[in-house]
This record gives C-alpha cells, sequence and structure tokens, in this order.
C-alpha cells in the first residue's frame, strides 16, 4: 500500500512488528510503504506503535492529516535520508536569521519581554550547543559568526533522520533553530516554544486584539510544534 490519497478504510488491524532492520506497521498483515514506495521502517517499537495506533484510530475515511507521526517518519525516510546534506544546510539557514537574534527598539515593554524570554535560550545555544549567536536591533540582517554556525551544523549532524525531520519542523515553524534545539533537548516545551516563537504576534495581539485568521495560523504553528515535539519525545 503506497497510495495514500482519497482512501477509505479497507483493513480491520493495523499493528507494528519487528523486522530485521527495525520495526514497521502492517496492515491486516500487509507492509505500509511511505509515499515514495520505501519500506515504513522506524528504528524504535515505541514510533512503530505510535503509528500503527494512527491508522488504527481512522474512521470510514482515511485522515491522513491527522497522522502525524506517520507524516514525520515518512518524510525522513523519503526526502531526509537521501538528501541529508541538503536538509541539513537548508535547517541551518535558519540559525543565520534566528528569530532570537533580532530584537525590538521600542517599545520598551516587548523588548524587555524578548531579553526576558530570549536571551536566557541564547546563552543556553552559546554553552550547550557552542554557538555564541549575536544579537541585533532592528531587521536589517546580521552576519553570524562562524563558530556560532559550525556550532549548529555540528549539532545537526548528530542527530538522526528522524530527529532531524521534528527539529527542522520546529525551526520552520517558528522561524528559530535555537527553540528546535531546546525543544530537543527538553529546553522548552511545545507550549513554551510556541509562546517563544510567538511572543511578537502575541504581545501586539495584546495592544490591538486578535483576528480569527491569526488564531488560525498560530494554532497551526501550535499543532506542528506539539506534533514535532512528540515525534522527539518518542525518539528519546
Amino acid at each position: 500500500m503506497t497510495d495514500w490519497r482519497n482512501l477509505k478504510r479497507f483493513y480491520k488491524e493495523a499493528s507494528a512488528i519487528q523486522t530485521d532492520d527495525g520495526f514497521t506497521v502492517v496492515l491486516d498483515g500487509k507492509p505500509v510503504k511511505t509515499p515514495g514506495k520505501r519500506d515504513l521502517v522506524v528504528p524504535l517499537e515505541v514510533i512503530a506503535e505510535a503509528i500503527a495506533a494512527e491508522w488504527q484510530e481512522q474512521g470510514e475515511t482515511i485522515d491522513l492529516p491527522a497522522m502525524a507521526m506517520l507524516r514525520l517518519a515518512a518524510t525522513a525516510i523519503d526526502r531526509v535520508a537521501i538528501n541529508r546534506a541538503e536538509v541539513d544546510a537548508v535547517t541551518l539557514k535558519f540559525a543565520e536569521t534566528d528569530l532570537l537574534c533580532y530584537r525590538a527598539g521600542q517599545p520598551p515593554e516587548l523588548a524587555a519581554r524578548q531579553e526576558k524570554s530570549w536571551q536566557p535560550l541564547l546563552d543556553w545555544a552559546d554553552s550547550y550547543l557552542q554557538a555564541p549567536l549575536v544579537i541585533t536591533e532592528g531587521v536589517v540582517p546580521v552576519v553570524q559568526p562562524h563558530e556560532a554556525l559550525n556550532g549548529l551544523g555540528a549539532a545537526l549532524t548528530g542527530l538522526s533522520d528522524l530527529e532531524v525531520t521534528a527539529v527542522s519542523g520546529i525551526a520552520a515553524a517558528t522561524g528559530s533553530l535555537v527553540i528546535g534545539f531546546a525543544v530537543k533537548h527538553g529546553r522548552l516545551s511545545p507550549i513554551e516554544a510556541a509562546n517563544v516563537g510567538l511572543l511578537d504576534e502575541l504581545f501586539q495581539m495584546e495592544q490591538w486584539g486578535e483576528d480569527e485568521i491569526t488564531q488560525e495560523r498560530h494554532a497551526a504553528i501550535r499543532q506542528e510544534i506539539n506534533e514535532s515535539a512528540r515525534f522527539l519525545g518518542l525518539l528519546s
């Protein structure tokens, strides 16, 4: 089974089984493959069990967007594993313009919140990841030190394909690779990560009120972070 589009439920039972290479998911005994027609094999039974649970929870029609563990695992297999160097390079670019490095000059209340919320994370990245990122005021790009980018690049290289898939997803959702690593290493919870990444917008919403479009976008960001954080938690 490789084509996941517009599927009606065609199976009764989804389960995780061990293979020679790790663990996979079978639907009525037939192995699931990725959209790229590769074997859906993961290194940990807990990951396979989570994916099997997503299949088992489906109703009459398969709701693929609701199957986050499956999506992340398939992305790691179909995209990250075969393009790892490119994925690492693209992910590292989030550090070049990391959200946490761009501070407001005004109003003072926002600048103070950024300093309180963001600076401890940059200090942590400096000490824990050997990534001394520099900050600037405003939106004019700042060139980050090679030492900082090398530290974050080395940290990325040390991740598995599955881990980098989730960390990259958090970085894309928040605009900050530091936040992605902070979730990976338990420095931030998913809720904290979303609040840190949305700090500027949440401040503006306090001043001017909320609108439905922004709320929907924030919900999507929080969901992406929650799903990636859960995936990282299973991997740990």
